[in-house]
């Protein structure tokens, strides 16, 4: 692809940036999750109507600060040819830090420490066995996650190695994961049950992601990551109490319900029906092209107001490619290159989440000999 369209491909990495339109929209995004949050304990809305603004615009508003915030971590949200900001006092490192940072709450479990230690090295160890292992992961001395999409893709994929986290009880070695729990009674050709067994092993792990940052708020310790060094934990204790502290303050003005609003918010775009999902479930599935060859990643081409919907999450492909190039400019590279990319645009998004929830595929091509035999 290079060889063929290098010159249009590079001017994109090197020039373009999501910068005015993506500050704004983060902005927005936050503000609105606020408000609303605010408004769903002090207009004491009822359980149901707190679903419903979830589901529109929260899980939307939910799911543009996922991209935006995963936009400056790639390094193109903030203008790529200026390396100082606020006046020239500010180094461009420093300001992605703390968007990434504060520009991840208001929430309930956030997106902050997944992308901050698990979102490169993911795409470093993409299809890796050795690293997407839960044992791996849960016991690693590294800093960063060998693969931070293995927490999300175990309640719904395949995955090599052993079990993790562990944990010693009474002289005695448990293992405790409710991703595989959960993942272990899917019945293949079932897709309805399997549905509802990864909406429930998965809501059920982000409420305990709720209660575990609170835990870590406290003791200044994340107990299911034993080994990794301190500054792990001291990055993780700071923005727990970061994040708690701003729910405290949640719940004191606008009780309970504010944060049930935001729980869901943060949840429902990554669970069926939610048309969402069909690209969160895919996109890094085992997909077989034409001439037999497995594709670890893939995209989701259900027309632009879905893409507008997802703010671009749906080209994710792309965005393997050219991890670089800015949110707004991924359709693009359909356009300049269109023979690598799938044709069409009208892909039918709860028959994907169907085939999903039918078969479960192994995560990224791993051992795909073994998947299609």
């Amino acid at each position: 692809m290079l060889q063929k369209y290098g010159p249009q491909l590079t001017k994109l990495e090197r020039d373009s940036s999501s910068n005015t339109l993506a500050l704004s929209l983060l902005a927005l995004s936050n503000l609105s999750l606020l408000s609303l949050a605010i408004l769903c304990g002090t207009a004491q809305l009822s359980v149901g109507q707190i679903a419903l603004l979830a589901v529109f615009p929260g899980s939307m508003f939910s799911l543009w600060t996922l991209q935006l915030l995963h936009d400056c971590l790639h390094g193109s949200l903030l203008n790529k040819r200026q390396q100082k900001f606020m006046f020239g006092k500010v180094k461009r490192r420093t300001l992605q830090d703390a968007i990434l940072f504060w520009g991840s709450m208001p929430s309930v479990f956030g997106y902050y420490l997944y992308l901050k230690y698990g979102h490169l090295t993911h795409h470093k160890s993409l299809g890796d066995p050795k690293a997407a292992s839960l044992e791996k992961l849960f016991d690693s001395s590294s800093k960063e996650f060998e693969d931070g999409d293995v927490l999300f893709v175990a309640h719904r994929m395949k995955l090599k190695g052993k079990v993790g986290p562990k944990f010693t009880v009474g002289g005695r070695e448990i293992t405790m994961s409710i991703s595989k729990t959960g993942f272990n009674n899917w019945r293949e050709d079932k897709p309805f049950w399997n549905a509802v067994v990864f909406a429930t092993s998965f809501m059920y792990e982000r409420f305990m992601l709720m209660i575990n940052d609170v835990v870590v708020a406290i003791t200044g310790r994340n107990y299911f990551f034993p080994n990794k060094p301190k500054e792990f934990h001291k990055e993780c204790a700071k923005y727990c109490r970061c994040a708690v502290m701003v729910r405290g303050l949640l719940w004191k003005m606008a009780g309970w319900k504010s944060l049930l609003f935001l729980y869901l918010s943060e949840t429902l775009w990554s669970i069926p029906p939610h048309p969402a999902c069909a690209m969160f479930v895919t996109n890094h599935g085992s997909n077989v092209d034409d001439g037999g060859g497995c594709i670890p990643s893939s995209s989701t081409y259900a027309g632009r107001w879905y893409s507008l919907f997802t703010l671009g999450t749906n080209y994710h492909c792309e965005h393997h490619d050219f991890p670089t190039i800015p949110l707004h400019r991924l359709g693009e590279l359909r356009e300049i290159a269109p023979e690598f990319y799938k044709e069409g645009s009208n892909d039918n998004v709860f028959r994907i989440m169907k085939k999903a929830f039918s078969k479960p595929e192994f995560y990224a091509c791993m051992d795909a000999g073994i998947q299609h035999m």
